[in-house]
């Protein structure tokens, strides 16, 4: 017999939740999710399907044969792209909100810059795939280049401006996730 319950509870503690953050996540209460953790209640489909999103899975995983899986590699098709004036980003692992780190690929326009990203917990790192940028971090400006990093805290405003007149490529990853 499977015991649902039990399954989201192992979920949730992957995901260092408490029973009030994963409700607060679902419109749900804090006894409602003891009461489910316990096996004391059943979800609708629509419920558990909330529930396995904030979890970072879906029905078909979960009611797999096997214990509590996390996906491991990401191929192109898993990849979502977004499209904005300044370029695109494209998030190279689904569901990564969810998780400590989000990595994405920005694409950065000639003569382009991000949105101003103001300050927030976390940290922020990338590698310049191509092209070279001007890190922008409140009133200082730090030039990188093709195959350098950059890392810094996010406590302060910050965003990248791509000053030429080629394209730029970086993964830009942040931790905890921010795009």
């Amino acid at each position: 017999m499977l015991k649902i319950g039990k399954k989201i509870k192992q979920l949730r503690l992957l995901k260092n939740l408490t029973q009030e953050e994963l409700a607060t996540r679902c419109d749900l209460t804090k006894g409602y999710i003891s009461q489910l953790e316990n096996d004391l209640t059943s979800p609708s489909i629509a419920t558990l399907v909330d529930i396995l999103d904030v979890l970072g899975t879906n029905l078909n995983e979960f009611f797999s044969q096997d214990t509590v899986t996390e996906k491991i590699v990401f191929t192109k098709e898993d990849y979502v792209q977004t499209n904005y004036d300044y370029g695109s980003i494209t998030w190279l692992v689904t569901n990564a909100q969810k998780n400590e780190m989000e990595p994405i690929l920005l694409v950065l326009n000639p003569k382009e810059k991000t949105q101003n990203d103001y300050p927030h917990e976390g940290e922020e790192f990338g590698y310049i795939l191509e092209g070279s940028i001007v890190i922008c971090i409140d009133n200082k400006k730090f030039k990188c280049k093709k195959g350098e990093t950059f890392y810094f805290d996010s406590s302060k405003p910050h965003h990248l401006e791509n000053n030429n007149n080629t394209v730029a490529k970086i993964i830009w990853i942040s931790s905890p996730p921010n795009f």
